[in-house]
Order: structure tokens, then C-alpha cells, then sequence
């Protein structure tokens, strides 16, 4: 998998945390001075019902997480023929074989999405999933998992560049604050 594959699906799942439809409510919703409610006890393991993992299904598949796993599977592929460049007479076979494969790749990605949804299950409560489902099949939540492959690829540009930004500040200052405690840093 390429470097910058590696940071946009890291940079996907970031996103989904920290951006999560929840969130894009909160920030649409205006503010009431209501005291907040107690979070909802999340799922216990074993009371997982098939309609609540059937949500949380809807809302992994909805949410535009599993484009992650779409671009997995053809990043190994292209491994296997990167590996076998220096024999260019298996290219041919390689191929085909690969392609051959197609179908049981895509049940290799459902058991991904299967334990995705069962995660999603165990931390959200059936009535979170729910309101978070009809998020994402409002115009809103529609437009929201549209624009994300955009959103997430300026982020991944923006965060390399604060990254690099605060680490040389934050070194500059370190530097002149020892200074002043008698001691020299490279």
C-alpha cells in the first residue's frame, strides 16, 4: 500500500472519530443551556440483537467507512505485482490469477464490514444508531460522506504541514528556553 494510501485511510478513520455526524449535528444545532444527559450505557456484550447489528451495519456502509476497505484489497494486488516486477513473464498469469481472486476478496471484505458493524454495535446503542443512520440518509449526511474523500485529503496535507510547523517551533523554543539554563542543544 502506497504512503499516501496509508495516511488517507489512517486520516479516514481519524476523520470518522473526531467528524462523526453526532458532532456535525452539534455544531448545526443551536445552543441550549440544558444541563447534558447522561451518556447512554453502550451495548453489553451478548445483548447485541439482530435489528441493532442490522443498524450498525446501515451506519458503517452509510458512513463511507468501507471505501477504506475497497481501496485495501486492489493496494495488495498491486503489491503482489510490484514483487514481480523483475519477472515480467509471470505478469500474464499474475493477472489473471489476481482477477480469478476477485470474488473471494469480496467476501473477504463483507467479513470486514460484518466485524466493523459488530463493533459499531457494541459501542453505540441501537437508539444512537438509529439517529445516526437517518443522519446519513438526510441531504446532509448524504453530502456529508460525499465530501469526505475531499475533506480528508486536504486535512492529511493540512496536519503534514502543522505537523512539521510545531515540531520546528516547539524545537526553537526548547532550544532557547535550555539556552537559558546554561545548556546547548544541536
Amino acid at each position: 500500500m502506497s504512503p499516501r494510501r496509508s495516511r488517507v485511510l489512517l486520516a479516514g478513520l481519524l476523520a470518522a472519530t473526531l467528524c462523526s455526524p453526532a458532532l456535525a449535528q452539534q455544531k448545526a444545532a443551536p445552543a441550549a443551556p440544558a444541563a447534558p444527559a447522561p451518556a447512554p450505557a453502550a451495548p453489553q456484550p451478548g445483548t447485541i440483537t439482530p435489528s441493532h447489528l442490522a443498524l450498525a451495519k446501515e451506519v458503517m456502509l452509510s458512513s463511507g467507512i468501507a471505501r477504506s476497505f475497497d481501496s485495501i484489497l486492489p493496494a495488495f494486488g498491486e503489491q503482489i505485482k510490484q514483487a514481480a516486477v523483475t519477472r515480467p513473464e509471470l505478469t500474464k498469469d499474475l493477472n489473471e490469477v489476481i482477477d480469478k481472486m476477485q470474488p473471494e476478496l469480496e467476501l473477504q471484505k463483507q467479513r470486514i464490514i460484518d466485524i466493523a458493524s459488530r463493533i459499531y454495535a457494541t459501542k453505540l446503542t441501537e437508539a444512537e444508531l438509529r439517529e445516526i443512520a437517518t443522519f446519513f440518509r438526510s441531504p446532509s449526511g448524504k453530502r456529508y460522506v460525499e465530501t469526505q474523500p475531499q475533506v480528508l485529503d486536504e486535512m492529511v496535507q493540512a496536519m503534514q504541514t502543522w505537523t512539521q510547523e510545531v515540531s520546528e517551533y516547539m524545537m526553537v523554543r526548547v532550544r532557547a528556553e535550555m539556552g537559558k539554563r546554561g545548556h546547548q542543544l544541536q
